[in-house]
């Protein structure tokens, strides 16, 4: 990995002190602000001042305090005497004479030396942003605030440049500076659009840390275009050399997240949601850039279609994987708003297998299980869901129904059958439209309760499409599941669901890229949701057993496509448990969006790393402003430049205590 050298060995208190970087000195100075006279001969010197430009404030009131005031260039301020320099201005200009000169002194000009010197002084505003320090020659140590300040003519203020700009960049909370060995450079500082005076100075690189991404929330803000995808892969890029980074290693402590050289002890899986297919296949966009080639060997794909061998098929065998499959139905049914009392009485039905259940198969709670389990099989029959070949379902049914609802086939010992499914819905089928006959009312007197329970009897309306017996109050019934999107997450081959599969390829340290690029929205909904509820279920098991998880990083682009609306106040989505609880159980997660004020607030309030592109509206700036010092940047958000200012975003990430403005640098095929 690449690795900070020079900022490292920065004595910061000295080097940033250096005569060509004077830039002013302040006249206001409090907590939070400071106001600095600068004027455009110290300016042109130091090639200029950006809005956002990092600048130090020496005090220089004490010889032995060695101290430095962090500052952000935010905006011009007025000086007092402007009323006085703007009136002698105009003067000039009335008498239609040259004021415009240069640093160094213009021959042209009809400015006396005294009055051209006047003229070029202005004022800057700054934000305090902390401030470094060093105790007894020890170790420079930076503060997120000022515990004291002095009169403003005790400070000269200087433009961080090269080494000391790279040290700044790089300061984390836990008075650490970037360097070790697992850290990843992202890119290099850029203040401004606009580069003609910083097209000569030094880049400045910026590095992250494996703990601001691993087990924690990132944001990724920005309009289409604007470098969000590039970002995702860079970090994508990042977490795969970290993960390397601890495979390359013979860890011996599991009671550790990470080793000395901040490596996590164990890999790192990462899984992508693909909305729109540009990390799982050949990308035509950015050519040579798709993730799956570049990690070929630790990518593992899935597909809501058959695409090859190479391509896993995200499919469920809803006749073997019966509770899986019918947890599909059901949250397709919610997505999609299919509603109606009898399709609320059907999405209500217990499938599961109680405890008594499985001990006593021979129960009457399992003997009712196992007819329910059936019927539910023949309503999926009817709607053309394709079983296994020679599948058959197994139940107890009742000698007299029997005989009358298939005549021509020989129950087993206690009437038990084993049926095909055509056979079944035959049988299922009659005893429905029979309902009212003379065995079951007995039954009800003789028993106190239905032969038929209130699940049986749901699953008998959906199959029969009557919802009373006797073919009355005809509704959809089994169509409600002859639709294309159910259809195609069903097969009949007898494989290893998915569900199952992933977390285990995770566990490893692989990259899975889940291409949902073909799928519709509510089918990519679906599987997103089914999927981060495996992997957190799986993740919740582990942190309860005391078994330390090894990190997992969630990607979704197009975040506000799958996460719950801003206003959603439901907490127990799996998107907002992730944000809430993920963090104790080793689970990250990346999100991109063009729209800050479309993610659920539950989500942004956990969010420690943000990364923000170019935005095109108010509402969005608004709604970034309540976090952090976004604030200081939202009018240079809403400029860009599409030839040049792809990749340029501000970051602020979890051990970094403010925002840096960052050019991300490009990913690139190695």
């Amino acid at each position: 990995m690449d690795i900070i050298s020079n900022a490292l060995k920065t004595d910061l208190l000295k080097s940033g002190k250096s005569p060509k970087c004077f830039i002013g000195r302040p006249f206001y100075l409090s907590y939070d602000t400071a106001k600095i006279l600068v004027c455009d001969a110290w300016k042109s010197q130091v090639g200029g001042i950006p809005a956002g430009a990092f600048l130090l404030a020496f005090y220089d009131g004490e010889k032995d305090v060695r101290e430095a005031v962090l500052l952000r260039a935010i905006k011009q301020t007025p000086l007092p005497t402007d009323n006085d320099m703007i009136s002698s201005m105009i003067e000039y200009y009335k008498d239609n004479m040259d004021i415009s000169g240069r640093a160094g002194g213009n021959k042209n000009s009809q400015l006396d030396e005294f009055t051209r010197y006047e003229f070029s002084f202005s004022g800057l505003e700054c934000r305090v942003l902390g401030v470094f320090y060093s105790i007894n020659s020890n170790a420079i140590e930076f503060g997120a605030d000022l515990e004291n300040f002095y009169a403003a003519n005790n400070y000269s203020v200087y433009k961080a440049t090269d080494e000391v700009l790279e040290y700044i960049a790089n300061q984390r909370d836990d008075n650490s500076l970037a360097g070790k060995l697992s850290e990843f450079k992202i890119g290099h500082v850029r203040y401004s659009s606009t580069k003609r005076q910083a097209a000569d100075e030094p880049k400045a690189n910026v590095f992250i840390d494996s703990k601001d991404l691993l087990g924690k929330r990132t944001a990724l803000f920005g309009m289409t275009r604007t470098g969000k995808s590039n970002t995702v892969k860079k970090l994508i890029e990042a977490t795969q050399k970290i993960s390397e980074g601890a495979r390359s290693k013979t860890h011996h402590s599991h009671d550790r997240l990470f080793d000395d050289s901040g490596f996590p002890i164990k890999s790192v899986g990462q899984i992508i949601f693909d909305v729109n297919g540009e990390y799982a296949n050949a990308n035509k966009q950015d050519e040579g850039t798709a993730i799956f080639e570049i990690f070929k060997n630790d990518v593992v794909r899935y597909s809501v279609l058959e695409k090859g061998d190479d391509i896993k098929v995200m499919k469920v065998n809803f006749f073997t994987e019966i509770i899986t499959g019918f947890d599909l139905i059901k949250s397709y049914f919610a997505n999609s708003n299919i509603t109606g009392d009898y399709v609320a009485n059907f999405t209500s039905v217990s499938l599961e297998q109680s405890e008594e259940a499985k001990e006593n198969p021979h129960s009457s709670e399992a003997t009712r299980l196992n007819r329910n389990r059936a019927a539910y099989l023949c309503c999926l029959h009817r709607a053309g869901f394709l079983a296994q070949k020679n599948f058959k379902v197994n139940f107890k049914g009742h000698s007299e129904i029997n005989s009358s609802a298939l005549p021509n086939v020989v129950g087993g010992k206690n009437g038990m059958l084993s049926l095909s499914l055509d056979e079944a819905a035959q049988w299922f089928t009659w005893v429905w439209e029979n309902y009212d006959s003379e065995f079951f009312k007995s039954y009800k007197i003789e028993k106190s309760k239905e032969w038929a329970d209130a699940d049986l009897q749901a699953l008998l309306a959906f199959l029969t499409r009557y919802k009373n017996p006797g073919k009355k109050n005809e509704v959809s019934g089994w169509k409600k599941l002859k639709v294309t999107e159910l259809l195609q997450l069903h097969t009949n081959k007898t494989t290893e669901s998915f569900e199952i599969e992933i977390p285990k390829y995770l566990s490893d340290g692989k990259i899975v890229i889940v291409d949902l690029s073909q799928g519709s929205p509510v089918v990519q909904s679906l599987f997103s949701e089914r999927i981060c509820k495996e992997i957190f279920r799986n993740s919740m098991s582990n942190f309860i057993s005391n078994v330390n998880n090894n990190f997992i990083q969630f990607y979704f682009e197009e975040a506000h496509n799958l996460f719950p609306k801003k206003d959603d106040k439901d907490l127990s989505q799996i998107y907002n448990r992730i944000a809430k609880e993920g963090a104790k159980l080793n689970l990250g997660m990346i999100y991109a969006t063009q729209e800050v004020s479309s993610i659920s607030s539950n989500i942004l309030k956990n969010t420690q790393n943000w990364f923000i592109a170019h935005l095109n509206n108010s509402d969005e700036t608004k709604e970034l402003e309540k976090y952090y010092d976004f604030s200081d940047f939202t009018d240079s958000l809403t400029r860009f430049s599409a030839t040049g200012d792809k990749g340029f975003v501000r970051m602020k990430t979890y051990t970094n205590p403010f925002i840096v403005p960052v050019q991300i640098d490009k990913f690139l095929a190695k």
